[in-house]
């Protein structure tokens, strides 16, 4: 098998990490509904933008597989997942415990759940998206439920990584074409029998395909594999698809269409996500990114983590604030004020929180590192 060369393995992707704010925007979108409905068709397609979260397993698989290195211990990787991601959960975490939680809720503000030790512990853990009661699925910081299932990936990255490193481009790709099946297959046994054990099975199992997919493609882009889809392609295709379904909701003659495909959303949406994914990174590869690079944009792809985690807390406190807006274009006005709130508080804790963080915990590790190395060799007889 030819192995990528190192320039290759290490080239980083900026196109990519600005694609993060896309998603992370979209999940905005969706959640703003519960405090300032937009009329129409602009709600119609904002209740999509959960897929967002799609967007970002597929790509972790994508990121993670591309820039893995032969030889790192598992407890490095381990580490190194932890310091990215847990500081920044915990500090959220703490920040929305006061908006979601209450020692005597007011049943009008449906959102504030009885302040219960034990379900926050399982939040504190990352163990809240092993679980389908919705109160304990969003339990704590309610965006952070997808955290639970990226512990499951890294969890299970190395091993599945040892097998995929074995696959040449073409079995890679066939690999990726298999989880598209294998996917739709489990879908398709969900819809013809929705109390099977299947269609109860916590959503980190569920949504592994997402992130599989996104390490197969990535092992074939390291293998050489260069589409050159221009990335308008699959993201004209993602927006086409639901013009199809939203239109469907209101126009009679599509209704048959929305009915046989809104079904395997997620299995379509994860293959778009995908080649949206490999075509921004092909064509970056070949100097031809463009505004796709611009620093502001690629900014906001490195907030986007932190902006995940913050903007359902802020928009549940406007919520509480000033009661929910009734449907109207005035709200726009709000939408852009908590974007901008969200964009702002996601900054600082990217620059004051997590980054540092980051940072401190992956210094304490190589240290610990380095020292039992230097312990090793003082061992090493002479």
């Amino acid at each position: 098998m030819t192995q990528p060369a190192p320039s290759a393995q290490a080239a980083r992707l900026d196109a990519i990490t600005g694609l993060r704010w896309w998603a992370a925007f979209v999940v905005f979108g969706y959640h703003i509904l519960v405090f300032a409905p937009l009329p129409g068709v602009v709600s119609g397609f904002l209740q999509f933008g959960h897929f967002g979260v799609t967007f970002f397993f597929v790509l972790s698989g994508f990121v993670l597989t591309w820039s893995m290195r032969a030889g790192t211990p598992k407890s490095t990787f381990y580490w190194r997942r932890f310091a990215r991601i847990y500081p920044l959960h915990f500090v959220t975490l703490l920040l929305a415990i006061p908006v979601f939680y209450s020692f005597d809720p007011d049943p009008s503000e449906w959102w504030v759940k009885p302040f219960s030790i034990g379900v926050l512990l399982l939040s504190v853990f990352l163990l809240q998206g092993w679980s389908r009661d919705p109160a304990i699925l969003f339990s704590g910081n309610p965006a952070a439920w997808t955290l639970t299932a990226e512990m499951f990936f890294y969890a299970v990255h190395p091993f599945v990584a040892a097998v995929v490193r074995r696959f040449s481009k073409r079995a890679a790709l066939w690999g990726a074409l298999g989880v598209v099946a294998f996917a739709t297959a489990t879908r398709v046994v969900i819809q013809l029998a929705p109390t099977s054990w299947l269609a109860t099975l916590p959503w980190p199992v569920l949504r592994l395909n997402e992130f599989a997919l996104g390490m197969l493609l990535a092992w074939a882009f390291r293998q050489g594999w260069r589409p050159r889809w221009h990335p308008a392609i699959p993201f004209a295709a993602i927006l086409a698809y639901f013009v199809v379904i939203v239109g469907a909701e209101g126009f009679a003659p599509f209704r048959p269409v929305e009915v046989v495909v809104s079904p395997y959303s997620s299995e379509i949406v994860t293959v778009l996500c995908g080649a949206l994914i490999v075509a921004t990174a092909s064509r970056e590869l070949r100097g031809r990114a463009g505004w796709m690079t611009a620093r502001p944009i690629v900014a906001l792809g490195e907030w986007s983590f932190a902006f995940y985690l913050i903007h359902a807390t802020l928009i549940y406190t406007a919520l509480e604030l000033f009661g929910q807006q009734p449907t109207r274009w005035a709200n726009l006005g709000w939408t852009a004020a908590l974007l901008v709130v969200a964009t702002a508080a996601a900054a600082a804790l990217h620059l004051w929180v997590e980054k540092p963080l980051e940072r401190r915990l992956r210094r304490w590790q190589q240290a610990k590192v380095d020292a039992r190395r230097a312990r090793e060799h003082a061992d090493l007889p002479e």
